[in-house]
């Protein structure tokens, strides 16, 4: 392979790697393109996790076995099986030398560094139908991070030493972008993150709300917002200071969060100040009214507070077309003041009437007007015209 082609291809990689917008792109972009770069049938890119004493799969990319899957959720190898990555490597790069990649074939080792290293990888070839493959360490920050693997399948050219030399720069340019990534996914969680209690927050809400909204518009799926609002935060603050209420918030976030596991992939937020809310997007209407109760429940049995008051609206109760966002979160609202204005220990649920539980009928009522002088909540993306 000419110094052009292999030029433009670390060109390709790394403007890959740039576009790429989450993890997922990233380790397929790397893996991909390393492939396409060494003229390799297969890749794969692997991330050492220290703390479990293992190399876990990342990606899979190009042909694949039966047993390979594209982005595999538990393939993962003890390092013990590699130890190439955490002894002869990691001793040269603490002595400062620099991350070589190595071939190996499903002839097995043909001596050198890595003779007493390679038996895993020879029988994963066999077992694989693959002729040979190159492997080049990924250092990010000065520490071993991964593998980057390309194999080629048997009866194709062996990987020779300059092809070797090649996978090191990939494996160099790859991870520069794993780390711009990792930066990136950084600033997102930032954005997105209330920094107190670790949840969601309110433009992650918001965005997510809007998602659930169209899906529901385009399929029908059912959206429901649980908004919370806790009791006594300002008597806490007052009298037991600004510490205490907020482990106030913490405690009750970490109980929004274990009632929301209950309801899966829900969203558990804090919007602001003392209210949080679930979305969830798919789960019917009593499931969500059920562990609403549950975090009502749980709320009461803090040792600090006074509880939470809850309001619930969901599109799989008789509330009427939703068709925005700020619809669904001024009926989740109003139903929340209903409850606090009833010192209700249970939910109020939008669109309900006629049980035992405090339920109010919502859905054809006015919004509640605030009084003089009141903020007005939950505006969504802009504010609600009045009545």
């Amino acid at each position: 392979m000419g110094e052009d082609v292999r030029l433009r291809a670390v060109v390709e990689l790394a403007q890959a790697m740039a576009a790429a917008q989450t993890p997922r792109e990233s380790w397929q972009a790397a893996a991909l393109g390393a492939c396409r770069a060494l003229s390799g049938s297969f890749a794969a890119l692997s991330v050492w996790e220290r703390d479990l004493g293992q190399l876990r799969v990342l990606v899979n990319a190009g042909e694949r076995t039966e047993d390979e899957e594209e982005f595999p959720e538990r393939e993962a190898y003890p390092v013990h099986q590699f130890p190439e990555i955490t002894e002869f490597l990691h001793e040269r790069w603490a002595g400062g030398g620099e991350p070589n990649a190595w071939v190996e074939t499903a002839e097995g080792p043909s001596g050198g560094h890595w003779a007493g290293y390679c038996h895993q990888r020879v029988s994963a070839l066999r077992r694989r139908g693959r002729g040979c493959c190159v492997v080049a360490p990924i250092v990010l920050h000065g520490r071993a991070w991964g593998e980057l693997y390309v194999a080629r399948p048997v009866g194709a050219p062996v990987f020779g030493r300059s092809d070797a030399d090649f996978a090191t720069v990939l494996a160099a340019v790859a991870a520069a972008g794993i780390a711009q990534t990792e930066r990136l996914e950084e600033v997102r969680r930032l954005a997105f993150t209330d920094a107190l209690t670790g949840l969601a927050n309110r433009r992650a809400v918001d965005l997510r709300l809007d998602e659930a909204v169209e899906r529901h518009r385009l399929d029908g799926a059912v959206v429901s917002l649980v908004v919370c609002d806790v009791n006594g935060l300002k008597r806490v603050n007052d009298t037991r200071g600004h510490a205490i209420g907020d482990r106030l918030l913490e405690r009750f976030g970490s109980i929004l969060s274990l009632c929301g596991a209950m309801l899966p992939g829900t969203l558990a937020a804090r919007l602001g100040g003392d209210e949080f809310c679930l979305l969830s997007v798919g789960p019917a209407a009593d499931e969500v009214v059920r562990v609403a109760d549950e975090l009502c429940l749980r709320a009461a049995e803090l040792e600090i507070g006074d509880g939470v008051a809850c309001g619930v609206a969901s599109t799989g109760d008789p509330i009427g077309p939703v068709h925005s966002a700020r619809r669904l979160f001024r009926l989740a609202d109003a139903a929340q003041y209903r409850a606090k204005a009833a010192r209700a220990q249970k939910p109020v649920v939008a669109g309900r009437e006629g049980s035992d539980d405090p339920v109010v009928r919502l859905a054809d009522s006015p919004p509640r007007v605030a009084e003089p002088g009141e903020r007005r909540r939950f505006r969504g993306r802009g504010t609600p015209p009045p009545g």
